[in-house]
């Protein structure tokens, strides 16, 4: 790709970037949120047509005038969120729109099925075929995704930010099938902004930044803090500085919570814990123990079957989220689609969806927009949300990372006795990443209440003051900051203990 160039109305998201990839390589493409990434793998996708540059596969020029010239040029790609059908088995949604056709017109899916299987073996993607997409982890479906993209002869295939939905577990597989897709000629394109997978995986990194071309690399001549410098045009700490916390009183208090998950089946079993102010509390777990329902009860959005929630000595388990919010609750959720934002609105009606009938923002049922735009601004400006004219932008239209930044800046806004961070950091880059646990470490110190929910061992391990490990929706040991390793609490999540034995 030389000298690509993309602009969307005034804002020019590429100018002139060129990206040189070798055959049978996997190269990554590291840039913060909002530098361009996934613009330009898009335009190389045949999504967005460029007003200048050229596109060559193999010394030949091509215009790829949509995804589907993008398929016939051997490229596929696997989009962050991925584009499944939830009610469709495996089969159906890798060969969709390339269905084999046998005698008199009529669908063979048993040749289809076979087709899977051969790929699946071929390439080491272990799935099973005839599994409903709803009923298979997130790390299986996107190995559903990469199916879809080798069942279409893709040779170039690109991943954008495939580690972001993944457990550690399931991280280091991707990175394995990785290298067996190069080993076998493809060509693999990364978009990612963590740097360790980066070392794991690359041989190339191209780093971009704010739109421009920065340099290529080669990744096993750079440390870690070389690529982050260049990514974000100045030195980073990858290490959290905090001082020792010294906890106070409790603030908030689970007592032996029981919920159920959406198959009738106790999710949360039993679970207690205390939060203290001046204190970041942090779960570590594998995902699917249990976290997403004791947010959601805390929330107010799910029922407990059982036990206490209790924040400064009052109850709100089974309430409302209204509630929760009103006795000063703030919860940075996982899911920032379809529990942070609602995408239709723009960024100002995003930043005052939980206040927005305060005093401050509303006078006998009439919202006072100048109140809400002069927040908007500061919030935009504080938690530096690109593009900076973002105030009446529509929240869809931003990328994954400053979506998170303005549901961030937003609940730490809120002024909580009790900040719940649920994957704070999931989508942002190192730079923002820094900003971020900064902000926690702030309010820790400003005697708030931190409750840090993470499937990132080294966030969970840098940020919290006392680590806590969720294994089959208890809470089965907890540790203070610098008395656990890595390995040890590895072994816990897996439902273990320090002599190995499995529980």
């Amino acid at each position: 790709m030389h000298g690509i160039t993309k602009q969307f109305g005034s804002f020019t998201a590429l100018n002139q970037m060129n990206l040189d990839v070798k055959k049978g390589s996997i190269h990554s493409i590291l840039g913060e949120n909002g530098a361009g990434k996934s613009t330009l793998m898009n335009v190389l996708y045949g999504l967005y047509q460029p007003e200048e540059g050229e596109i060559f596969i193999n010394g030949e020029e091509v215009r790829m005038k949509s995804p589907t010239v993008a398929l016939e040029h051997g490229i596929g790609m696997v989009h962050q969120h991925f584009k499944l059908v939830g009610c469709f088995s495996v089969t159906q949604n890798i060969v969709l729109g390339l269905e084999p056709v046998g005698k008199m017109g009529v669908l063979d899916m048993k040749e289809a099925r076979k087709r899977v299987v051969d790929i699946t073996r071929k390439y080491g993607l272990d799935v099973d075929p005839d599994a409903l997409v709803d009923n298979i982890s997130v790390g299986m479906q996107q190995r559903v995704e990469i199916l879809k993209a080798l069942y279409r002869e893709a040779e170039i295939l690109i991943l954008d930010e495939p580690t972001a939905v993944l457990t550690p577990q399931e991280i280091d597989e991707l990175i394995h099938i990785m290298h067996k897709l190069a080993d076998s000629g493809k060509t693999i394109i990364v978009i990612t902004h963590k740097l360790k997978e980066i070392k794991k995986s690359a041989e190339y990194c191209t780093i971009i930044r704010k739109g421009n071309y920065v340099k290529t690399v080669d990744v096993s001549k750079v440390t870690e803090e070389e690529l982050a410098a260049d990514m974000v045009g100045h030195a980073v700490k990858l290490k959290v500085d905090k001082e020792k916390a010294v906890p106070g009183d409790v603030v908030f208090e689970i007592d032996h919570l029981t919920v159920k998950n959406e198959k009738g089946l106790d999710a949360v079993k039993d679970l207690s814990l205390k939060v203290r102010s001046h204190e970041i509390v942090g779960i570590a777990g594998i995902d699917g123990n249990g976290q997403k329902e004791l947010v959601e009860a805390i929330a107010g959005l799910v029922k407990a079957q059982g036990g206490r929630i209790m924040i400064e000595g009052q109850e709100v388990q089974n309430t409302s989220p209204k509630n929760v919010i009103d006795h000063k609750i703030s919860i940075i959720h996982e899911d920032r689609h379809k529990k942070g934002l609602v995408l239709s609105f723009d960024v100002s009606e995003n930043a005052v969806l939980e206040t927005y009938n305060s005093k401050r923002f509303s006078k006998r049922g009439f919202l006072n927009r100048t109140a809400i735009s002069e927040f908007t601004k500061e919030l935009i400006r504080d938690y530096d949300v690109r593009p900076s004219d973002c105030e009446h932008s529509k929240a869809v239209g931003l990328s994954g990372g400053n979506q998170q930044k303005i549901i961030i800046g937003r609940e730490i806004a809120n002024d909580p006795s009790l900040l719940i961070a649920v994957q704070p950091t999931r989508g942002l880059d190192v730079g923002a990443i820094e900003y971020v646990h900064k902000m926690l470490v702030r309010e820790r110190d400003k005697g708030k209440a931190i409750l840090l929910i993470s499937l990132e061992l080294d966030e969970v391990m840098s940020v919290a003051d006392t680590i806590s490990v969720i294994y089959d929706g208890s809470i089965v040991k907890s540790f203070s900051q610098g008395e656990v390793d890595e390995q040890t609490l590895g072994l816990y999540m897996a439902g273990g203990s320090e002599n190995g034995t499995i529980s």
